[in-house]
C-alpha cells in the first residue's frame, strides 16, 4: 500500500476530508452508521422510529420555509416601500409637468385657456385608460381561478379512478 493510499484510506471515515478515487459511498455510509451504534439497534426499534423522524423532517422543512418567506418578505418590504415613494415623488412631477404645460402654451393664448386644454387634454387620457382598464376587466371572466379548480377536480378524478388521466 502506497503513502497515497494510506492517507486515503484513514481519510475516508473523518467528515470533510478527500475521498478516495475508487471509495465506495455505500461502505462508507454502512462504516459510519456502525460508528453510532445504529446496527444495534432491531428492526422494529428503527421502524418504530419513523413516524418521528417524519414528523421531524416536516417541521425542520416548515421552519425552513417559514425562515425563507420571512426572508423574502423583508426584501419584499423594502421594495414596496421603495416602489411607494418612487410611485409619490413621479405624482408630484406630473404635477410639475401639467404646470409647465399650462405656462408653455400661455406663452400663445391667455392662461385660462392654457389650462382648458391641458385640461381636456387629461380627460381624454383618462378616458382612454379607463376604457382599456374595462375591456381588461371583462377578459378576466370572473374572479374565481378556474384553470386551477378544474386542475384540481382533474386531480380529485383521477385519485377516485375517473376521468382521463395517463397510465
Amino acid at each position: 500500500m502506497t503513502d497515497r493510499e494510506r492517507t486515503a484510506a484513514g481519510a475516508a471515515g473523518t467528515p470533510g476530508a478527500p475521498r478516495a478515487a475508487g471509495a465506495d459511498p455505500v461502505q462508507e455510509a454502512r462504516a459510519r452508521a456502525r460508528a453510532q451504534g445504529a446496527r444495534s439497534r432491531s428492526l422494529v426499534q428503527l421502524v418504530s422510529d419513523l413516524p418521528r423522524l417524519i414528523v421531524d423532517l416536516l417541521k425542520a422543512e416548515l421552519n425552513h420555509l417559514k425562515a425563507e418567506f420571512a426572508e423574502k418578505a423583508r426584501y419584499a418590504g423594502v421594495g414596496i416601500g421603495l416602489l411607494v415613494v418612487a410611485a409619490l415623488l413621479l405624482f408630484f412631477a406630473l404635477g410639475v409637468l401639467i404646470a409647465a404645460a399650462i405656462l408653455g402654451i400661455a406663452v400663445a393664448l391667455p392662461a385660462w385657456a392654457a389650462a382648458l386644454i391641458v385640461f381636456g387634454g387629461l380627460v381624454v387620457i383618462a378616458v382612454v385608460l379607463a376604457l382599456f382598464g374595462i375591456r381588461s376587466f371583462k377578459k378576466m371572466n370572473g374572479v374565481a381561478p378556474s384553470q386551477t379548480i378544474e386542475s384540481v377536480r382533474e386531480d380529485a378524478d383521477a385519485l377516485k379512478g375517473l376521468g382521463k388521466y395517463d397510465n
